[in-house]
């Protein structure tokens, strides 16, 4: 490899030519939408299938199912590209993406992704995956939900909250897939985790109610799903009982490494508004960048940017995502790039003043957009605890 012209963040023309295609369609598709539905609390379904007809919904996809067969990297530009305009919008995508599509990309047999993946990477169809539950965020094991198999049916029982893309239009229509985690038993004490694939339309599998007042993510839905007594057929059934630990843990993965991807978006506009800001606006005749503490803003911004975005990007360049046992460092990139975007974006805030704490500027919904990402997909204790814990695993690591 020719080390003196190899670009970290575009590695190959293929990725080169991914993120110029997003950043255009985020300019003149994504961009204009932005404010107008997070004011409304609505996810812009019209522009969510035209991400399927760029090849994105289905981006780590192998081409024989619908996808564009990409790599983590590709995952993460888009992200990072759509999140600098529309964070909302881009949980959304992340949800379908990477929480639905890809996770059945990587555990389902030949005959369910020939089934359901052709349509959700064309955009025919929104998926979703439902882990969470009211009483139950990162406490896996202690999910409520429950599946019990009679006949070639498992009946589905319980609630799942927080679930981004669990309603679809103003009407409370489900997503057209969600991907289910029940318990199905016990083994050697411990609960055994199941993963189905539930489709709408299946009695007993209904939207409870839509999440309404969020601080941020307005653009993508969040609602409670409700199963009772749902009937699914045990073909749904991925892979074999008790196998969800080890799809959550492959997909996790993937799925923190995007969320980081999302903080960087954040940060990038939040440095690039706040940067403009301070060299146009003036204070006692002269700019505001020509002031200290506002050149400690930029300058901390920029540099906790860069050092962020270089880790998401190495640790992107070697994922497999096939493969689990990558958790050190998926979680050490969301741990340190979502308090970072958070930070820049309030530093932007406070750069422009009253300007920045006002919806009509961009800044504003940011700074609401990037506090999420410290919370969901893990929060920043739970990535503190796996760091530790896998650390310990290994004293003499050297790092």
């Amino acid at each position: 490899m020719d080390y003196k012209s190899y670009d970290l963040f575009n590695p190959t023309e293929e990725h080169k030519m991914l993120r110029e295609m997003v950043r255009d369609f985020v300019q003149a598709e994504v961009e204009p939408q932005a404010h107008e539905y997070d004011k409304k609390e609505k996810f812009n379904l019209p522009l969510f299938k035209q991400l399927g007809e760029l090849g994105l919904l289905g981006i780590t996809v192998d081409d024989n199912f619908g996808g564009s067969g990409m790599d983590a990297t590709a995952a993460v530009i888009a992200h990072e590209e759509l999140s600098a305009s529309d964070p909302g919008f881009c949980l959304a995508y992340l949800a379908h993406s990477m929480l639905s599509v890809n996770n059945i990309a990587l555990n389902a047999n030949n005959q369910q992704k020939e089934k359901w993946l052709p349509k959700l990477c064309s955009g025919e169809w929104v998926g979703c995956m439902a882990m969470s539950e009211p009483h139950v965020g990162t406490d896996v094991l202690g999910m409520k939900t429950t599946a019990e198999k009679k006949g070639d049916k498992y009946i589905l029982n319980g609630q799942k909250m927080w679930i981004t893309n669990g309603q679809v239009d103003e009407d409370g229509t489900p997503a057209d897939i969600v991907l289910v985690y029940a318990k199905t038993g016990e083994s050697n004490g411990r609960a055994k985790i199941s993963t189905f694939v539930v489709e709408k339309g299946t009695p007993g599998y209904k939207v409870g109610q839509k999440i309404y007042d969020k601080t941020g993510m307005r653009g993508s839905n969040t609602a409670e799903l409700v199963f009772d007594n749902c009937e699914v057929p045990a073909e749904n059934l991925l892979g074999h009982e008790g196998d969800s630990i080890e799809h959550m843990m492959r997909n996790l993965e993937i799925e923190r490494l995007t969320l980081a991807a999302m903080s960087l978006g954040i940060a990038r506009r939040s440095l690039e508004i706040m940067n403009k800001y301070a060299s146009e606006r003036e204070a006692f005749g002269k700019p505001l960048s020509y002031f200290g503490q506002i050149q400690k803003y930029i300058s901390d911004s920029y540099a906790e940017y860069m050092a962020a975005k270089t880790y998401v990007y190495e640790t992107a360049r070697k994922m497999d995502i096939t493969k689990s046992g990558q958790r050190l460092d998926s979680d050490g990139v969301k741990l340190v790039a979502s308090t970072m975007g958070k930070n820049v974006a309030d530093r932007a805030m406070q750069v422009m003043g009253g300007y920045g704490y006002v919806g009509e500027y961009v800044a504003e919904r940011l700074w609401r957009d990037a506090k999420l990402l410290e919370i969901g997909g893990g929060t920043i204790e739970a990535h503190q605890k796996n760091i530790t814990r896998d650390l310990s695993k290994n004293p003499d690591f050297i790092i």
